[in-house]
């Protein structure tokens, strides 16, 4: 089973005077890049909460966006008079206006409301604690979902290139013949007497020097252990990154030494198959 790193949760609490809302979103990254939101009298507690989003996502870039709607009658929140009024002062130098108007301008900028700072209530963090754990959850079905189509796209493309192996394979004995072919023409079109043992030696040396038996059995190695690796328990995308490079090897070596058109145009097809799982995969957890 493999995740996505694409996901979004999100998980909405309604306590008797506030209003807890956290959203979490994803995307692919090499390691674990955490962006954290949260109001400044939350800050306290990032480095707990970072901890627990880090333990449920392992890694992605990360958006964590913890929001606190004040929904009672009590707010800590006050206007900053005489800074308000120094704002509507400056603003009647620059422009003329009515006082309702400057007013409306006046309260939108910097430091114009002042929050009396307040302590983190027990009830309060503990119920942020959980909002986060139910958003995780959500993030992380939404991680699976995304997983079992990108299983099920590797899983067609990895039956392709074992069905492009066969046809390599099957088509391997009239490539050898070919090259054999090819060289005693080439010998003939000398029109010189040649050692005929020599000659069937030099040749074995050519041909073995082209033979692709241990990449045609290292690929298929490959192949089989990427399928069993995506149908473990854990979700494995670098690892299955390496075995993707481990693939692209035989095969680029497989090409190399083909020296046969046939055999090329299907590397070329496995080249284009394993170029998109490898896209995919940087998606992977």
């Amino acid at each position: 089973m493999i995740q996505s790193m694409t996901g979004f949760g999100k998980h909405v609490v309604q306590l008797p005077s506030k209003k807890i809302t956290i959203e979490i979103k994803s995307l692919n990254s090499k390691s674990l890049d955490l962006n954290a939101r949260m109001p400044s009298a939350y800050r306290e507690k990032e480095l707990e909460l970072r901890k627990t989003i880090a333990n449920g996502l392992q890694r992605g870039k990360i958006d964590f966006n913890l929001y606190i709607e004040s929904t009672g009658a009590d707010t800590s929140s006050q206007i900053n008079e005489a800074i308000v009024k120094q704002y509507m002062q400056q603003l009647k130098n620059i422009a003329e206006g009515d006082d309702v108007k400057l007013l409306e301008m006046a309260l939108r900028l910097p430091d114009a409301m002042k929050t009396e700072r307040e302590e983190i209530d027990a009830e309060e963090y503990k119920a942020i604690q959980n909002t986060l754990v139910e958003a995780l959850k959500e993030i992380n079905v939404f991680r699976t979902e995304e997983g079992a189509v990108l299983e099920q796209d590797f899983k067609q493309r990895i039956t392709s290139l074992e069905s492009l192996l066969q046809q390599v394979i099957a088509i391997d004995p009239d490539r050898q013949t070919a090259l054999r072919e090819r060289l005693e023409k080439a010998v003939s079109d000398l029109k010189t007497d040649i050692d005929e043992n020599r000659f069937e030696q030099e040749l074995i040396y050519y041909l073995e020097k082209y033979d692709i038996t241990e990449e045609k059995v290292r690929l298929a190695n490959h192949l089989s252990y990427f399928t069993t690796t995506i149908n473990s328990a854990d979700s494995n995308g670098k690892k299955l990154g390496f075995i993707s490079q481990e693939i692209g090897r035989e095969i680029n070596t497989i090409g190399s030494k083909a020296n046969y058109a046939p055999m090329q145009q299907l590397v070329v097809q496995m080249k284009d198959e394993l170029e998109k799982i490898k896209e995919q995969m940087l998606n992977v957890l």
